[in-house]
């Protein structure tokens, strides 16, 4: 198959790259590249070059095929070098994204054209790397030194809109794009802009480098890529554009091969293999054309903002009229956020709201595609829910339960056509975190399976599937993860310096920050109810602080003292007397060795998890973990941290 044509429409050359199923930059299409310039610059009846792709994208970036092994020429820089100094000026015509190497080749282009749903980025640095092929040194050049910092160092997208505005690109086409490219290309001017590679670049004093520094460090948490990637713009600004290029490459050959590139093409594989598990393959799924949820609270509001986000119309059902007003005003507090935040339009938001339709009435489910329960964690509620829904509810209805403790099967018994039934374990805030585990029971079928996996789809969510056992997988690592933390407090750890070193390995918060600010009731609670169904659960230290009152930030004091209005954390000497009791020293320990032992908890509980057959994958764990739990990304997941790569 050639992956690089050549078509001719009057004087204008169209050269269309088709390298399904995202047009990756792989060998052969550099190649074609470089053999296009190079045909096309001997030829006297070419005046211009549109660069399009065939497919639904441009070029999306590299070829994942490559990760991990030798480059092959010719290599990327030489290719867009070929494009930007050739005789014939090229234009490139975006659709769909370009991306990383994709967005460097429309660097190398005289001009940029979009279609108005296009997207251009860099987004090198969420895989550990940073632009090797220009990315940093052409970009200054062309949009100034504040927008390609924003752009590089945090590898987010931006629309083709909003390109325009930052000079990004040069025009957004509307209607067919290469018919309108063919037609820029044959009006160009006779004075062409100057190739970004002989412009001067802009300078910018020593005060924005530190605050741009500054800044970057602390939102990264440890991440190298997004600082060494500032130092390549601010390299790219500092000498002759050969030498920033020198920089940049070796910059970016460094980090090809360090351990967070490694971690992150990890986490990367794995989020592409998790929508689409192989065993699903060809089974057909139940329609999704709208949903309800049962029960209006944190959780069930979140679902259901998170339902009305992917376009599906929502019923909302309560106990009583009072609990549906508040269910729908939980939903107008997500959606009012959303345009403070400037991520909805008020007409979005009121079109969001709309879209629910709040009853006390059952009967109202008779036509839904999806029921999922949000209701209280009591083995009673939930079955009487699922009482009501086999009753009213369609026989080719999915019934999913939230739960994220009980086990599903209790929770369906009783249900008539269990196959249909499925755990839908959705993560607080549900429209935002991104991880869902899917809990199949041993009654629930293909189709069923499947419908969970492309719900999860449909929703943008990372789906896992998980086995059942107490907690699955997420919370059932959680309870490890606190226990472990407990026991090193119990040595005589002090709790700030527990929580210190999960930052410092890249947590947003330690163990008992975040304990606070969610609450210790929640787990003291599940705790109790286990004690009395006669089980021997264990007191913890944070059963100690919830039984004398300290239940988190909400009470002013959990494992650490809160000030009213101020959620930052205190030293509690409380605490101290509390616990004073249940602490034997033990020898100390730095900031390294207390996250090893916390990551090695998780991991070796993760090993167990996967023994057990409750996760598929190792990857699978590092999934949760990441989206779930906040491990942070360019770490891998505990499962990686104690591979042999990691």
């Amino acid at each position: 198959m050639t992956v690089v044509t050549i078509a001719r429409e009057g004087k204008i050359a169209v050269v269309t790259v088709d390298n399904p199923p995202v047009n990756a930059l792989s060998q052969a299409v550099r190649q074609g590249l470089c053999e296009a310039v190079a045909a096309l610059d001997a030829d006297p009846g070419v005046a211009a070059v549109v660069l399009t792709c065939a497919g639904r994208t441009f070029i999306a970036g590299a070829d994942v095929n490559e990760f991990g092994k030798p480059p092959q020429p010719p290599h990327l820089p030489d290719a867009i070098s070929a494009i930007e100094m050739a005789a014939k000026p090229w234009i490139a015509a975006i659709h769909g994204s370009a991306l990383g190497g994709g967005f460097e080749v429309a660097l190398g282009c005289r001009f940029r054209l979009a279609a108005r749903e296009a997207s251009v980025g860099l987004p090198e640095v969420t895989l550990g790397i940073v632009p090797g092929a220009g990315g940093t040194v052409r970009t200054v050049r062309l949009a100034g030194v504040e927008v390609a910092v924003d752009l590089v160092t945090t590898g987010k997208p931006v629309r083709a809109l909003r390109a325009i505005e930052l000079g990004l690109i040069d025009r957004i086409v509307e209607g067919d794009l290469r018919s309108g490219a063919v037609t820029f290309a044959e009006n160009l001017a006779d004075e062409l802009p100057v190739p970004l590679s002989l412009r001067a670049a802009p300078s910018m004093p020593e005060t924005f480098w530190e605050n741009a520094e500054g800044a970057i460090a602390k939102r990264v948490r440890g991440e190298i890529a997004p600082l060494r990637a500032l130092a390549c713009l601010r390299r790219a600004t500092e000498v002759d554009f050969a030498s920033a290029m020198a920089f940049e490459r070796t910059t970016f050959l460094n980090l090809r091969a360090s351990k967070q590139a490694a971690a992150l093409r990890h986490v990367f594989f794995a989020e592409r293999a998790a929508p689409r598990p192989a065993p699903l393959a060809g089974i057909e799924t139940r329609p999704l054309r709208n949903a309800a949820v049962i029960g209006g609270g944190t959780m069930g509001a979140g679902i259901a903002a998170a339902f009305r986000d992917a376009g599906l119309p929502v019923i909302l059902i309560e106990r009583d009229d009072a609990a549906v007003e508040r269910g729908l005003a939980n939903l107008k507090a997500i959606f009012d956020g959303a345009v403070k935040r400037g991520r909805l339009t008020e007409v979005a938001a009121e079109a969001r709201l709309a879209g629910v339709i709040g009853s006390t009435d059952y009967a109202a489910l008779a036509d839904c595609d999806l029921v999922i329960e949000a209701v209280f964690e009591e083995l009673s509620v939930k079955r009487q829910v699922f009482d009501e829904l086999g009753r009213v509810c369609r026989a080719d209805a999915v019934l999913a339960t939230n739960t994220s403790y009980l086990d599903p099967r209790e929770i369906a018994q009783g249900l008539p056509r269990p196959g249909r039934f499925i755990g839908l374990h959705f993560f607080s805030p549900a429209n935002v975190m991104k991880l869902l585990e899917i809990v199949p029971t041993p009654e629930t079928d293909a189709a069923t399976l499947a419908t969970g996996f492309a719900l999860a789809r449909l929703l943008g969510k990372v789906p896992v599937r998980a086995g059942i056992c107490e907690g699955f997988i997420g919370n059932r690592i959680l309870k490890r993860y606190r226990a472990e933390a407990e026991a090193l407090v119990r040595q005589g750890v002090a709790i700030a310096d527990v929580d210190a070193a999960m930052r410092a390995f890249g947590f947003a918060m330690g163990p008992f920050e975040a304990q606070d600010l969610g609450g210790l009731d929640i787990a003291f609670l599940q705790r109790e109810g286990a004690r009395a169904a006669g089980l021997d659960v264990p007191e913890t230290l944070g059963d100690i602080l919830v039984r004398a009152g300290r239940k988190g930030q909400k009470t002013g004091g959990g494992w650490y003292d809160y000030k009213p209005g101020d959620r930052r954390a205190h030293p509690s000497q409380e605490v101290d007397q509390l616990l004073h009791g249940h602490i034997k020293p033990a020898a100390a320990l730095d900031a390294a060795a207390i996250a090893d032992r916390l990551v090695s908890a998780m991991a070796r509980e993760g090993e167990a998890i996967l023994a057990e057959g409750v996760a598929e994958r190792a990857s699978d764990i590092d999934l949760v973990e990441i989206h779930g739990y906040g491990f942070p990304r360019w770490r891998g997941g505990p499962m990686f941290c104690i591979s042999p790569g990691g």
